[in-house]
């Protein structure tokens, strides 16, 4: 087989980078495009509906002028973006503790080992930054995504109610790793 065949036959391979200011357009259309495919039936369709991609931009952008100690890794095949994940300390405040804010993979690039590869990226990172601990919230009924921090060693908590976007309650499930080398 010739190297042009060969190659044809590859699947897709990405870059995973830290995002900038300039990315908010394409991080936001990703956001948009991966909540549509992933909470259709679980978050109301009309919320889903009103979704702005000019919003999220704008709050992308606002974000990543001044990152603080956050942490926005973009993904990209030859197309353009197709996954993103933002994390940093842990919103419970436990001293040590990570937390991964947003996990987003475009249906089209799922499958393919990027959501695990942005998953150990971050957790080298943080861990650089003196975190031992990681934990994720993912919803309750969000069966794939349950399963994929399953298959990467997390530890499931006891669900909690929280508020839904666009009004009503659902639970979520956080996931821990308590050793984040795990993840490396």
């Amino acid at each position: 087989m010739d190297v042009l065949s060969w190659w044809s036959f590859r699947p897709l391979s990405f870059v995973v980078f830290p995002a900038g200011p300039s990315d908010a357009e394409e991080l936001a259309r990703v956001h948009v495009a991966s909540w549509r495919e992933t909470y259709r039936g679980l978050l109301p369709d009309a919320f889903l509906a009103r979704m702005s991609e000019p919003g999220f931009a704008r709050r992308f952008r606002r974000g990543l002028t001044e990152p603080g100690d956050s942490l926005t890794l973009a993904a990209a095949d030859r197309y353009g973006l197709v996954g993103y994940l933002q994390g940093g300390a842990s919103r419970r405040g436990i001293a040590g503790e990570a937390e991964i804010a947003t996990l987003y993979v475009l249906r089209q690039a799922q499958g393919q080992g990027l959501g695990g590869r942005l998953m150990s990226d971050a957790a080298r990172v943080l861990a650089a930054q003196g975190s031992r601990s990681l934990m994720i919230s993912v919803l309750r009924d969000n069966i794939r995504a349950r399963g994929f921090y399953e298959h990467l060693g997390g530890e499931p908590e006891a669900p909690r109610q929280e508020r839904a976007p666009g009004g009503g309650l659902l639970y979520e499930v956080a996931y821990r790793w308590p050793d984040i080398s795990r993840l490396l």
